[in-house]
Protein backbone atom coordinates (compact mmCIF):
# COMPACT_ATOMS: atom_id res chain seq x y z
CA UNK A 1 0.00 0.00 0.00
CA UNK A 2 0.82 3.60 -0.27
CA UNK A 3 1.12 5.01 3.43
CA UNK A 4 0.68 8.81 4.26
CA UNK A 5 0.08 10.07 8.01
CA UNK A 6 -3.29 10.20 9.49
CA UNK A 7 -2.97 12.19 12.25
CA UNK A 8 -5.81 12.73 14.63
CA UNK A 9 -5.30 14.97 17.52
CA UNK A 10 -1.71 14.49 19.23
CA UNK A 11 -1.45 11.13 17.84
CA UNK A 12 -0.51 9.65 14.35
CA UNK A 13 -2.50 6.13 13.75
CA UNK A 14 -0.23 4.68 11.15
CA UNK A 15 3.45 4.27 10.63
CA UNK A 16 5.48 3.85 7.23
CA UNK A 17 7.83 0.96 7.61
CA UNK A 18 10.34 1.81 5.18
CA UNK A 19 10.95 5.47 7.03
CA UNK A 20 11.12 3.63 10.56
CA UNK A 21 13.81 1.72 9.46
CA UNK A 22 15.45 4.92 8.26
CA UNK A 23 15.35 6.21 11.39
CA UNK A 24 16.69 4.20 13.26
CA UNK A 25 19.24 3.27 11.05
CA UNK A 26 19.91 7.38 11.45
CA UNK A 27 20.27 6.85 15.32
CA UNK A 28 22.59 3.86 14.49
CA UNK A 29 24.77 6.00 12.63
CA UNK A 30 25.03 8.53 14.84
CA UNK A 31 26.09 5.90 18.03
CA UNK A 32 28.80 4.67 15.51
CA UNK A 33 30.44 7.90 14.68
CA UNK A 34 30.94 8.20 18.63
CA UNK A 35 33.26 5.76 18.64
CA UNK A 36 33.36 3.14 20.99
CA UNK A 37 32.00 3.32 24.29
CA UNK A 38 34.14 2.89 27.05
CA UNK A 39 33.31 0.51 30.38
CA UNK A 40 30.04 -0.74 28.47
CA UNK A 41 27.73 -3.27 29.93
CA UNK A 42 27.80 -6.75 27.88
CA UNK A 43 24.39 -7.99 28.27
CA UNK A 44 21.38 -5.38 28.08
CA UNK A 45 17.62 -5.69 29.24
CA UNK A 46 15.41 -2.90 27.76
CA UNK A 47 12.23 -2.60 29.21
CA UNK A 48 10.55 -0.59 26.84
CA UNK A 49 13.00 -1.20 23.78
CA UNK A 50 10.77 -0.43 20.81
CA UNK A 51 10.27 3.77 20.35
CA UNK A 52 12.17 7.44 22.12
CA UNK A 53 14.48 6.91 24.76
CA UNK A 54 14.67 2.89 25.19
CA UNK A 55 14.91 2.32 21.67
CA UNK A 56 18.01 5.11 22.01
CA UNK A 57 19.49 3.18 24.61
CA UNK A 58 19.23 0.20 22.83
CA UNK A 59 21.04 1.21 20.19
CA UNK A 60 23.35 3.12 22.51
CA UNK A 61 24.19 -0.38 23.99
CA UNK A 62 24.39 -2.42 20.98
CA UNK A 63 26.36 -0.29 18.33
CA UNK A 64 28.19 1.92 20.81
CA UNK A 65 29.24 -0.80 23.18
CA UNK A 66 28.68 -4.14 21.25
CA UNK A 67 26.25 -5.10 23.98
CA UNK A 68 24.00 -8.26 23.93
CA UNK A 69 20.75 -6.97 23.99
CA UNK A 70 17.31 -8.31 25.04
CA UNK A 71 13.99 -5.81 24.07
CA UNK A 72 10.82 -5.80 26.10
CA UNK A 73 8.15 -3.49 24.20
CA UNK A 74 4.22 -3.85 23.82
CA UNK A 75 4.00 -3.48 19.66
CA UNK A 76 1.42 -3.99 17.15
CA UNK A 77 2.24 -6.27 13.71
CA UNK A 78 0.79 -4.57 10.39
CA UNK A 79 -1.30 -6.62 8.79
CA UNK A 80 -1.98 -6.47 4.44
CA UNK A 81 -5.07 -3.83 5.27
CA UNK A 82 -3.58 -1.89 8.07
CA UNK A 83 0.06 -0.77 9.28
CA UNK A 84 1.54 -1.78 12.50
CA UNK A 85 2.99 0.36 14.94
CA UNK A 86 6.01 2.35 14.97
CA UNK A 87 7.89 0.59 17.58
CA UNK A 88 7.04 -2.87 15.33
CA UNK A 89 8.93 -1.85 12.30
CA UNK A 90 11.57 0.30 14.88
CA UNK A 91 12.35 -2.79 16.49
CA UNK A 92 12.45 -4.94 13.29
CA UNK A 93 14.82 -2.60 11.67
CA UNK A 94 16.99 -2.18 14.53
CA UNK A 95 16.91 -6.53 14.58
CA UNK A 96 17.89 -7.07 10.90
CA UNK A 97 20.34 -4.28 11.30
CA UNK A 98 21.90 -6.20 15.04
CA UNK A 99 21.99 -9.49 12.71
CA UNK A 100 23.71 -7.59 10.20
CA UNK A 101 26.31 -6.41 12.63
CA UNK A 102 26.67 -10.16 13.85
CA UNK A 103 25.13 -8.40 17.45
CA UNK A 104 22.84 -11.28 19.69
CA UNK A 105 19.53 -9.87 19.48
CA UNK A 106 16.15 -10.86 20.84
CA UNK A 107 12.63 -9.51 21.59
CA UNK A 108 9.28 -10.41 23.48
CA UNK A 109 6.26 -8.60 22.70
CA UNK A 110 3.87 -7.96 25.54
CA UNK A 111 2.39 -6.36 28.58
CA UNK A 112 5.67 -5.66 30.71
CA UNK A 113 3.71 -5.07 33.60
CA UNK A 114 2.27 -9.04 34.05
CA UNK A 115 4.46 -11.41 35.44
CA UNK A 116 4.21 -13.83 32.12
CA UNK A 117 6.64 -11.29 30.44
CA UNK A 118 8.62 -10.91 33.21
CA UNK A 119 9.23 -14.93 33.68
CA UNK A 120 9.92 -14.87 30.01
CA UNK A 121 12.85 -12.81 29.66
CA UNK A 122 14.22 -14.64 32.91
CA UNK A 123 13.59 -17.69 30.93
CA UNK A 124 15.33 -16.12 28.05
CA UNK A 125 18.24 -14.58 30.11
CA UNK A 126 18.91 -17.75 31.83
CA UNK A 127 19.56 -20.03 28.50
CA UNK A 128 20.83 -17.04 26.71
CA UNK A 129 22.87 -14.84 28.59
CA UNK A 130 23.19 -15.68 31.68
CA UNK A 131 22.74 -12.74 33.87
CA UNK A 132 22.45 -8.88 32.65
CA UNK A 133 24.98 -6.23 34.12
CA UNK A 134 22.24 -3.60 32.53
CA UNK A 135 18.60 -3.03 32.77
CA UNK A 136 17.06 -0.21 31.34
CA UNK A 137 13.70 0.51 32.40
CA UNK A 138 11.57 3.25 29.95
CA UNK A 139 8.26 2.48 30.00
CA UNK A 140 5.23 4.71 29.41
CA UNK A 141 1.79 3.53 29.33
CA UNK A 142 -1.62 5.33 30.06
CA UNK A 143 -2.89 2.34 32.29
CA UNK A 144 -1.29 -0.53 34.14
CA UNK A 145 -2.71 -3.92 35.48
CA UNK A 146 -1.39 -4.98 38.82
CA UNK A 147 -0.21 -8.61 38.13
CA UNK A 148 -0.96 -10.36 41.02
CA UNK A 149 -4.74 -9.15 41.62
CA UNK A 150 -5.86 -7.93 38.68
CA UNK A 151 -6.66 -4.53 38.95
CA UNK A 152 -6.54 -1.88 36.49
CA UNK A 153 -5.08 1.03 36.73
CA UNK A 154 -5.24 4.72 34.80
CA UNK A 155 -2.88 7.65 34.92
CA UNK A 156 -4.13 11.14 34.23
CA UNK A 157 -2.41 14.46 33.48
CA UNK A 158 -3.63 17.08 36.35
CA UNK A 159 -1.78 19.63 38.63
CA UNK A 160 -2.33 19.08 42.35
CA UNK A 161 -4.38 21.71 44.44
CA UNK A 162 -5.95 24.09 42.05
CA UNK A 163 -7.42 23.60 38.16
CA UNK A 164 -4.34 25.34 35.39
CA UNK A 165 -5.19 27.77 32.66
CA UNK A 166 -2.41 28.25 30.73
CA UNK A 167 -1.30 29.11 27.19
CA UNK A 168 -1.47 26.26 24.67
CA UNK A 169 -0.27 25.02 20.99
CA UNK A 170 -3.32 23.44 20.00
CA UNK A 171 -1.55 20.79 17.37
CA UNK A 172 -4.76 20.03 15.41
CA UNK A 173 -5.91 23.49 14.47
CA UNK A 174 -2.37 24.75 14.14
CA UNK A 175 -3.29 28.00 16.66
CA UNK A 176 -2.28 29.25 20.28
CA UNK A 177 -4.80 28.51 22.60
CA UNK A 178 -5.45 28.32 26.68
CA UNK A 179 -6.86 25.50 28.05
CA UNK A 180 -7.90 24.78 31.19
CA UNK A 181 -6.79 21.42 33.43
CA UNK A 182 -8.92 20.11 36.09
CA UNK A 183 -7.26 19.88 39.49
CA UNK A 184 -6.13 16.06 40.56
CA UNK A 185 -8.12 14.17 43.43
CA UNK A 186 -6.10 11.72 45.61
CA UNK A 187 -7.50 8.72 43.31
CA UNK A 188 -6.10 10.29 40.28
CA UNK A 189 -2.35 11.04 42.17
CA UNK A 190 -2.39 7.61 43.15
CA UNK A 191 -3.34 5.73 40.08
CA UNK A 192 -0.96 7.41 38.43
CA UNK A 193 1.83 6.91 40.70
CA UNK A 194 0.58 2.81 40.19
CA UNK A 195 1.02 3.51 36.12
CA UNK A 196 3.62 5.54 36.03
CA UNK A 197 6.00 5.28 39.81
CA UNK A 198 8.03 2.80 40.48
CA UNK A 199 6.45 -0.16 41.78
CA UNK A 200 6.69 -2.14 38.44
CA UNK A 201 10.13 -1.26 38.14
CA UNK A 202 11.20 -2.20 41.34
CA UNK A 203 9.09 -5.22 40.59
CA UNK A 204 11.39 -6.56 37.20
CA UNK A 205 14.66 -5.99 39.45
CA UNK A 206 12.95 -7.86 42.72
CA UNK A 207 12.19 -10.48 39.68
CA UNK A 208 15.47 -10.97 38.17
CA UNK A 209 17.19 -11.37 41.52
CA UNK A 210 15.08 -13.65 42.60
CA UNK A 211 15.95 -15.91 39.82
CA UNK A 212 19.58 -14.78 39.96
CA UNK A 213 19.95 -13.21 36.43
CA UNK A 214 21.48 -10.07 38.00
CA UNK A 215 25.29 -9.94 37.69
CA UNK A 216 27.58 -8.22 40.44
CA UNK A 217 27.84 -4.89 39.54
CA UNK A 218 24.52 -4.10 37.56
CA UNK A 219 23.44 -0.77 36.90
CA UNK A 220 19.85 -0.18 36.49
CA UNK A 221 18.39 3.69 35.58
CA UNK A 222 14.57 4.57 35.18
CA UNK A 223 14.14 7.73 33.04
CA UNK A 224 12.28 10.86 33.98
CA UNK A 225 11.57 14.37 32.97
CA UNK A 226 11.86 17.19 35.79
CA UNK A 227 11.74 20.71 33.86
CA UNK A 228 11.52 23.84 35.40
CA UNK A 229 9.13 26.41 36.05
CA UNK A 230 7.51 26.92 33.25
CA UNK A 231 5.81 23.04 32.71
CA UNK A 232 5.55 22.13 36.55
CA UNK A 233 2.17 23.08 36.64
CA UNK A 234 0.92 20.44 34.36
CA UNK A 235 4.20 18.51 34.74
CA UNK A 236 6.70 18.76 37.90
CA UNK A 237 4.00 19.83 40.59
CA UNK A 238 1.18 17.67 39.14
CA UNK A 239 0.19 14.18 38.91
CA UNK A 240 3.15 12.44 36.60
CA UNK A 241 5.33 15.06 38.57
CA UNK A 242 4.11 12.85 41.64
CA UNK A 243 4.94 9.47 39.85
CA UNK A 244 8.51 10.29 38.94
CA UNK A 245 9.11 11.32 42.58
CA UNK A 246 8.21 7.37 43.12
CA UNK A 247 11.14 6.64 40.95
CA UNK A 248 12.99 7.89 44.17
CA UNK A 249 11.77 5.79 46.28
CA UNK A 250 12.31 2.77 43.76
CA UNK A 251 15.95 3.81 43.54
CA UNK A 252 16.50 3.74 47.13
CA UNK A 253 14.24 0.36 47.42
CA UNK A 254 16.24 -1.36 44.41
CA UNK A 255 20.02 0.12 45.83
CA UNK A 256 19.26 -1.56 49.65
CA UNK A 257 17.49 -5.05 48.05
CA UNK A 258 20.42 -5.35 46.12
CA UNK A 259 23.25 -4.01 48.07
CA UNK A 260 25.19 -7.97 47.91
CA UNK A 261 25.17 -7.18 44.17
CA UNK A 262 26.68 -3.77 44.32
CA UNK A 263 23.74 -2.95 42.34
CA UNK A 264 23.63 0.70 41.38
CA UNK A 265 20.22 2.51 40.59
CA UNK A 266 19.40 5.72 39.42
CA UNK A 267 16.76 7.86 37.82
CA UNK A 268 18.29 9.84 34.81
CA UNK A 269 16.80 13.59 33.85
CA UNK A 270 15.96 13.71 30.72
CA UNK A 271 15.31 16.74 28.21
CA UNK A 272 12.31 17.50 26.83
CA UNK A 273 11.97 15.82 23.49
CA UNK A 274 9.00 14.43 20.91
CA UNK A 275 8.03 11.65 22.19
CA UNK A 276 4.49 9.80 21.58
CA UNK A 277 4.13 10.35 25.25
CA UNK A 278 5.05 14.20 25.49
CA UNK A 279 2.60 15.16 22.73
CA UNK A 280 -0.13 13.71 24.91
CA UNK A 281 0.53 16.31 27.86
CA UNK A 282 -0.55 19.63 27.60
CA UNK A 283 2.06 22.47 27.36
CA UNK A 284 4.59 20.66 26.13
CA UNK A 285 4.29 21.22 22.46
CA UNK A 286 4.29 24.77 22.81
CA UNK A 287 7.18 24.69 25.33
CA UNK A 288 9.22 22.21 23.04
CA UNK A 289 8.44 24.27 19.88
CA UNK A 290 10.34 27.31 22.38
CA UNK A 291 12.73 25.63 23.35
CA UNK A 292 14.02 24.19 19.91
CA UNK A 293 13.66 27.67 18.66
CA UNK A 294 16.34 28.58 21.50
CA UNK A 295 18.72 25.64 21.70
CA UNK A 296 18.94 25.12 18.07
CA UNK A 297 20.19 28.99 18.11
CA UNK A 298 22.82 28.15 20.47
CA UNK A 299 23.50 24.73 18.76
CA UNK A 300 23.19 22.86 22.20
CA UNK A 301 19.74 21.01 20.88
CA UNK A 302 19.91 17.72 21.21
CA UNK A 303 17.80 14.70 20.16
CA UNK A 304 16.78 11.63 21.63
CA UNK A 305 19.60 9.33 20.17
CA UNK A 306 22.10 12.30 21.12
CA UNK A 307 21.16 12.70 25.02
CA UNK A 308 21.48 9.12 25.22
CA UNK A 309 24.18 8.45 23.88
CA UNK A 310 25.99 10.79 26.24
CA UNK A 311 23.96 10.08 29.22
CA UNK A 312 25.84 6.44 28.82
CA UNK A 313 29.47 7.97 27.87
CA UNK A 314 29.37 10.63 30.15
CA UNK A 315 27.24 9.44 33.23
CA UNK A 316 25.80 6.12 33.32
CA UNK A 317 29.66 4.87 32.63
CA UNK A 318 31.76 7.74 33.12
CA UNK A 319 34.05 8.34 35.12
CA UNK A 320 32.69 11.33 36.43
CA UNK A 321 29.23 11.49 36.45
CA UNK A 322 27.01 14.26 37.05
CA UNK A 323 24.20 14.45 39.41
CA UNK A 324 21.47 17.24 39.95
CA UNK A 325 20.32 18.59 43.12
CA UNK A 326 17.77 15.45 43.82
CA UNK A 327 20.64 13.23 43.17
CA UNK A 328 19.62 11.70 39.46
CA UNK A 329 21.67 11.52 36.89
CA UNK A 330 21.79 15.00 35.22
CA UNK A 331 22.01 14.83 31.21
CA UNK A 332 19.22 17.89 30.81
CA UNK A 333 21.60 20.18 32.39
CA UNK A 334 21.51 22.58 28.83
CA UNK A 335 18.06 22.84 28.88
CA UNK A 336 17.77 23.99 32.50
CA UNK A 337 20.49 26.76 32.40
CA UNK A 338 18.77 29.97 33.13
CA UNK A 339 19.29 32.33 30.30
CA UNK A 340 17.63 29.36 28.32
CA UNK A 341 14.86 29.29 30.46
CA UNK A 342 14.21 32.78 30.21
CA UNK A 343 14.62 33.21 26.77
CA UNK A 344 12.10 29.93 26.01
CA UNK A 345 9.89 32.15 28.86
CA UNK A 346 10.08 35.22 26.51
CA UNK A 347 8.86 32.91 23.69
CA UNK A 348 5.81 32.11 25.66
CA UNK A 349 5.08 34.99 26.75
CA UNK A 350 4.56 36.75 23.33
CA UNK A 351 4.26 34.01 21.04
CA UNK A 352 0.37 33.70 19.30
CA UNK A 353 -1.59 31.99 16.45
CA UNK A 354 0.66 34.55 14.10
CA UNK A 355 3.86 34.44 15.61
CA UNK A 356 4.21 30.34 15.80
CA UNK A 357 6.48 30.32 12.74
CA UNK A 358 8.59 33.39 13.69
CA UNK A 359 9.37 33.09 17.14
CA UNK A 360 9.04 28.64 17.95
CA UNK A 361 10.12 26.26 15.84
CA UNK A 362 6.96 24.15 15.66
CA UNK A 363 7.68 22.96 12.54
CA UNK A 364 10.67 21.15 13.59
CA UNK A 365 8.48 20.00 16.58
CA UNK A 366 6.02 18.72 13.98
CA UNK A 367 8.56 17.19 11.53
CA UNK A 368 10.25 15.23 14.66
CA UNK A 369 6.40 14.09 15.39
CA UNK A 370 6.44 12.60 11.97
CA UNK A 371 9.73 11.07 12.31
CA UNK A 372 8.70 9.15 15.13
CA UNK A 373 6.04 6.79 12.66
CA UNK A 374 8.17 7.10 9.66
CA UNK A 375 7.08 9.85 8.08
CA UNK A 376 9.59 13.03 6.55
CA UNK A 377 12.65 10.84 6.29
CA UNK A 378 14.78 12.08 3.87
CA UNK A 379 15.64 9.77 0.69
CA UNK A 380 11.96 7.55 1.36
CA UNK A 381 9.77 7.92 -1.54
CA UNK A 382 6.19 7.92 0.07
CA UNK A 383 4.31 7.82 -3.08
CA UNK A 384 5.89 4.26 -3.59
CA UNK A 385 3.92 1.16 -2.20
CA UNK A 386 5.16 -0.49 0.15
CA UNK A 387 4.32 -3.89 2.33
CA UNK A 388 2.84 -3.33 5.62
CA UNK A 389 3.74 -6.67 6.51
CA UNK A 390 7.24 -7.04 8.05
CA UNK A 391 8.13 -9.60 10.94
CA UNK A 392 10.72 -9.19 13.30
CA UNK A 393 13.29 -11.75 13.23
CA UNK A 394 14.46 -13.43 17.04
CA UNK A 395 11.12 -13.10 18.83
CA UNK A 396 10.36 -15.13 21.55
CA UNK A 397 7.09 -17.00 21.89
Amino acid sequence: MVIKPKIRGFICTNAHPTGCSEHVQEQINYVKQQGVLKNAPKNVLVIGASTGYGLASRITAAFGGGAKTLGIFFEKEGTERKTGSAGWYNTAAFQEAADEAGLWSKNINGDAFSNEIKQKAIDTIKADLGKVDCIIYSLASPRRTDPNTGEVFSSTLKPIGNAVTTKNLNTSKREIDEITVEAANQDDIDNTIKVMGGEDWEMWIDALKEADVLADNFKTTAYTYIGKELTWPIYGHATIGKAKEDLDRATAAIKESTKDLNGEAYVSSLNAVVTQASSAIPIMPLYISALFKVMKADGTYEGTIEQIQALFSENLYGDNPRFDEGGHLFQNYKELEDDVQARVQAVWDSVDTSSIDELTDYVGYHNEFLRLFGFGIDGVDYDQYVDSVKPIANMID
